[in-house]
């Protein structure tokens, strides 16, 4: 009798779950209808991404083979992508592989680091329309969702296609968990297309157990973005490097990744009084979006520093402080010729960014107190005694100015940052394992 009721309730649950994305591609056919003269506009025009987005420039010859589909939102989640790619290269070797990638910037990664080892595409929009037509463009064996952006209609789609959705290397921020909750009407229906869900860290699967998904479709697999193969850098790569960006060996090179909007003030304050004091100084800073990086340059040149643009290397060799990197996917190799790292999006509420590439190469890590989308790997880490937590301007100052006075300090969490990196890895072995499981 349990059982039966329990079996009724089920299918209860399955038929609100179904209105409820129902209602939800109602709601978005209706915008795209409200929007259509525009669409046709730009397309009239040529306008190839809205080409792209639509799904429209896609081809009709459809593949006899299943494909494996591997999904990735932007540029964070196309880096967890590689090492994920490699392994179900070599445990699925007959399979060809589609990547689809939803920003500009994540695509310019994809075609970079991917473009030997899988076929990269535009995602389109969450659309009934046309995600019937990348499905069947791509045939998909399963499909792999990494890290996050979650459309509803496309995981409706595939699960009444009878193609397994598999969630890897989930992770729940605060932010996050509290819409969650808030949305878990939405939320619950949507997750439940997933065959398994393979998450970060404990924190997040206890996050996305309390906003109502099956905790049997649940799993901690630990962060895939440890498994990648870390290049180290070759003295001839590092010299040719520093040539390049016109450094020298002498140098010490203070790499500042991922700059926020308001943060490059606080970096170029600390570094504007740490030059007097060690003029080997250098600082290279990455901002996170390039478009910002004119309006970097003319801050650092209204305080009396001399700073250059990457892209004006070329032409201009004469030695200059700070120099401002405003190229896409170079900034990953860049920390291999650093001293000292610090990442951003952590002295803003922004949740902070991937630690791991800096630690790979042996650099002592700072970053600062907003680190709640990467909440496990900066505790890691600390632990370690590879980084420094800092709160404030000032912090940033004496822990920059402390490791480059005291070599055993630096020694110490140079090795310590390192060995972080290759002591957490394993987690690709345990997604493959699972989707294994599941479609064979």
């Amino acid at each position: 009798m349990v059982e039966i009721r329990n079996c009724l309730c089920v299918n209860y649950i399955v038929k609100i779950s179904d209105k409820m994305i129902l209602l939800y591609q109602f709601i978005y056919t209706i915008i795209i209808i409200c929007c259509a003269p525009f669409i046709l506009l730009f397309a009239a025009a040529g306008n190839k991404r809205v080409l792209e987005r639509l799904g429209l420039s896609l081809s009709k010859e459809y593949p006899k083979n299943k494909r494996i589909w591997v999904h990735a939102l932007s540029v964070g989640e196309v880096i967890s992508a590689i090492p994920l790619i490699d392994a179900i290269r070599l445990e699925y070797p007959d399979k060809e592989i589609v990547l689809t990638v939803t920003t500009v910037k994540g695509l310019l990664i994809a075609k970079k680091e991917l473009h030997e080892k899988v076929k990269i595409i535009q995602m389109p929009i969450d659309f009934w329309w046309s995600i019937n037509r990348i499905r069947n463009y791509i045939n998909p064996y399963c499909f792999v969702l990494v890290e996050t952006d979650i459309w509803p209609a496309l995981l409706n789609n595939l699960a009444q296609n009878n193609i397994k959705c598999f969630l890897v290397n989930g992770r729940i921020s605060p932010s996050t968990f509290k819409a969650y909750k808030k949305f878990s009407f939405i939320i619950k229906p949507v997750f439940s297309k997933f065959a398994l869900c393979m998450m970060q860290s404990e924190h997040d699967s206890k996050r996305l157990i309390e906003t109502g998904i099956d905790q049997n479709k649940i799993i901690t697999t630990g962060n895939i973005k440890f498994d990648r193969s870390w290049l180290p850098m070759q003295p001839q790569e590092r010299d040719d490097l520093l040539n390049k960006l016109s450094l020298s060996a002498e140098d010490c090179i203070w790499v500042a990744g991922s700059i926020h909007k308001d943060e490059e003030k606080i970096i170029l304050n600390v570094f504007l009084q740490l030059f007097p004091q060690f003029p080997k100084l250098r600082l290279i800073l990455a901002p996170r979006n390039i478009e910002e990086s004119n309006k970097i340059l003319i801050i650092a040149q209204g305080m009396g520093l001399k700073s250059i643009l990457k892209t004006d290397r070329d032409h201009d060799k004469n030695p200059y402080p700070v120099l401002i990197l405003n190229t896409i996917g170079e900034l990953s190799r860049i920390y291999g010729i650093g001293k000292i790292a610090f990442v951003g999006g952590s002295m803003v509420a922004s949740g902070g960014h991937n630690l791991l590439e800096p630690a790979s190469f042996g650099m002592p890590v700072l970053f600062g107190p907003y680190m709640h989308n990467f909440v496990l790997m900066s505790e890691l880490i600390l632990k370690e005694e590879g980084a420094i937590q800092i709160n404030n301007e000032n912090e940033l100052y004496q822990s920059i100015k402390k490791l480059i006075e005291d070599d055993v300090l630096y020694d110490r969490m140079r090795k310590n940052s390192k060995n972080f990196v290759y002591k957490h890895q394993g987690a690709i072995k345990e997604v493959i394992m699972h989707i294994r499981k599941h479609v064979g």
